[in-house]
């Protein structure tokens, strides 16, 4: 082979692994910039400033004209700069004491005298007086309520057998445990997310100590009457036209599973923004658990984020419009602002927008169907969700964004779930995110970290129905404690004649 030619290979050679080394540090260089991005995510979450998705105030007012010329300035890289934000300084008005406790009732009042008008009280007249107060704590403790039913006998009629008024109708028959007491486990294990094994500590300073094994029975009670409630309550939102709905992961303990390990079940939830909420327990994720859940023959709108199990119940449905979750792609953005603060904020913006103007017709109570007219307007939804489409489309497009980047997963995903993201427009009953629905599943979130894991899969359907009764009293602004304390009076006594309404958590009100 010629010397030329003999160079000529060697040299490719070179420039092949030339090239590949290449393309190993620019694969590497993504991935030290996708951990640090990580990283400052996991930072902002431990340390703090990474917990709120707001915007700062100055980022809001970029008017429309300028979001136009950035979206038109993307193909140019040239003109991309780095901008920094200034955050508002400005700071929440913390309440007075006087105003924190004006509604707390006075239990007892002391009055100082001076030692001096204590000695001689003639020598002095009053004109006025300086008030101040104190906030003192009562801890729980165990009262013992007694029920006497006399018995009597007719003087007349000795013969006769004595009269004695019935027993009352108690949730837990021939038991000590009254319906208060029962509320208050349920709302300190559910509500408070102590484990009973905590609670059996805390009773002995109570002044009787309440055996564990005998809370868990009440807790079983307390679901078995509340679940005459969930089911009418469960009942109400299907024959509704829309619903949101979510999941999220609880372990448990299976006795068939091997000793000490635990499964995956799930809490599927599904609520009205403005209706209960309903909590299942199944023991999977799977896509026909939806289906037992809901139900084969809903007809309305269903909301949730872009989990396919949602996508697959509405797509063999016609009848079922799927919507999606604005709060979800928005959250996307947000977390890649360590990226690209520019292009992400930009996307943020035109997000924030939408946001404005609904909040605007939730001011002016704009009813369902002119809200639905008004997004489709000019002046509406209709022109932002378009413009965010043609800007994560080019922002793909273009070379700056890497698909795998934060950024490019972000544009990714409100391109791929833009058909229920779009489908608010048609529709002005629904809300355009579905944060009411995760912060009704908020509670459950903070529980299993103290309680960990569920006992067995038919305590996972207890804490369903017990989860469904307090987290709907909390959305309804309702006590949950007066509120189980109640039903479990009154149910005992009821029959299958009586009427439920009353007792659903949106239509409970204490008695005065």
């Amino acid at each position: 082979m010629p010397p030329q030619a003999v160079l000529y290979a060697e040299n490719q050679a070179l420039n092949a692994q030339v090239c590949g080394l290449r393309q190993q540090l620019e694969a590497a260089a993504f991935e030290v910039a996708s951990l640090k991005v990580q990283i400052d995510y996991l930072k902002g979450k431990l340390f703090g400033g990474g917990q709120s998705e707001k915007l700062d105030r100055l980022q809001l007012q970029l008017k429309w004209e300028e979001l136009e010329k950035l979206e038109a300035s993307l193909p140019k890289p040239e003109k991309i700069t780095k901008v920094s934000y200034e955050r508002s300084a400005v700071r929440e008005k913390r309440p007075l004491p006087a105003e924190i406790f004006a509604k707390l009732p006075v239990q007892e009042t002391r009055t100082i005298i001076p030692q001096e008008v204590l000695a001689r009280p003639e020598a002095f007249k009053q004109i006025g007086q300086e008030s101040t107060f104190e906030i003192d704590v009562q801890p729980p403790k165990l009262v013992k309520r007694e029920i006497v039913r006399p018995k009597f006998q007719e003087i007349a009629d000795k013969a006769a057998a004595p009269v004695v008024a019935p027993a009352p109708a108690r949730a837990v028959p021939g038991g000590y445990a009254s319906a208060g007491l029962l509320a208050y486990i349920v709302i300190a294990k559910y509500l408070r997310h102590l484990p009973l094994y905590r609670l059996e500590q805390m009773s002995s300073e109570w002044g009787a100590q309440l055996p564990r094994q005998s809370m868990a029975d009440w807790v079983r009670i307390a679901a078995t009457w509340g679940e005459i409630i969930y089911k009418r309550m469960l009942e109400d939102l299907l024959t509704g036209k829309y619903i949101q709905a979510d999941e999220t992961p609880i372990r448990y303990c299976d006795p068939d599973a091997r000793a000490g390990q635990t499964q995956q079940g799930y809490l599927w939830a599904i609520s009205h923004p403005t209706g209960d909420v309903v909590f299942d327990w199944r023991l999977s994720r799977r896509h026909g658990e939806l289906t037992t859940l809901i139900g084969a023959d809903y007809q309305g709108l269903l909301q949730s984020d872009g989990y396919e199990a949602y996508a697959s119940y509405a797509s063999s449905r016609p009848h079922v419009q799927w919507l999606g979750c604005w709060a979800h792609a928005r959250r996307k953005f947000f977390e890649a602002q360590a990226e690209n603060p520019r292009l992400a904020t930009a996307v943020l913006r035109l997000i924030a927008r939408m946001y404005k103007r609904e909040g605007e017709w939730d001011a002016q109570a704009i009813p369902a169907p002119e809200r639905a007219r008004r997004r489709q307007g000019p002046e509406g939804l209709a022109r932002t969700m378009n413009a965010l489409h043609k800007l994560a489309q080019r922002l793909l497009a273009s070379k700056r964004v890497l698909p795998k980047s934060g950024l490019g997963r972000a544009c990714t995903y409100i391109l791929n779930q833009w058909e229920p993201l779009s489908a608010h427009l048609r529709h002005g009953e629904s809300r355009l995110d579905n944060n009411r629905m995760e912060n009704a599943i908020r509670p459950t979130a903070i529980g299993k970290k103290n309680w960990l894991f569920v006992g067995s899969p038919e305590a996972g359907n207890r804490a369903a129905v017990l989860y469904s009764l307090i987290v709907s009293c909390l959305r309804h602004g309702k006590d949950p404690h007066a509120y189980l304390r109640d039903i479990l009076t009154r149910l005992p006594a009821m029959t299958t004649k009586d009427d439920l309404a009353p007792l659903l958590p949106k239509n409970w009100q204490p008695a005065s």
